[in-house]
């Protein structure tokens, strides 16, 4: 057994054990690890708080995109109404304007037929008085014609004006 090289490296590391347990190699080691563990665990800690306020500021992102969605959809919706409103009132007032144009024309109408029909009456006023004119004036002579004309030329312009 003290020749065998198994025996003697099992001897070199309990010494070697015992020096290292002696200088503090263990407690230094073991400090490191501590330390390690600690910075790692502070890390993870970290890692945990970040992502907490990320997905914080991933749910308030998405509570804005959700109001901003529906805010634009409430301004396409009132664009929408307006637009269709000032075409309603487009279409009244374009309405108004045309029947009212109607009624300005229709009364333009009215008054050149009327203002013809005077003219039309008043030409054959003047030429029937023009006809009785003539016709009396040489069927009868002297102070009754004039009288008879006179009293004719009064009566037809009475009765076609």
């Amino acid at each position: 057994m003290f020749f065998t090289p198994e025996f003697w490296v099992a001897v070199a590391f309990v010494i070697l054990m015992v020096i290292f347990a002696y200088v503090g190699v263990f407690k230094t080691a073991m400090s490191a690890l501590d330390h390690r563990a600690a910075r790692i665990k502070a890390e993870l800690d970290e890692a945990a708080r970040l992502k907490q306020e990320a997905t914080k500021v991933l749910a308030d992102y998405k509570a804005r995109t959700a109001g901003a969605e529906r805010e634009a959809a409430d301004i396409i919706a009132n664009a929408n109404a307006e637009a269709e409103r000032i075409a309603a009132e487009a279409k009244a007032k374009l309405e108004d304007f045309v029947t009212r144009r109607t009624k300005t024309a229709e009364g333009k109408i009215a008054l050149a037929e009327a203002q013809a029909l005077a003219d039309v009456r008043a030409a054959a006023a003047e030429a029937a008085v023009q006809a009785a004119s003539t016709i009396l004036s040489q069927s009868v002579k002297g102070q009754i014609a004039d009288d008879l004309l006179a009293k004719g030329i009064n009566e037809v312009r009475q009765k076609l004006n």
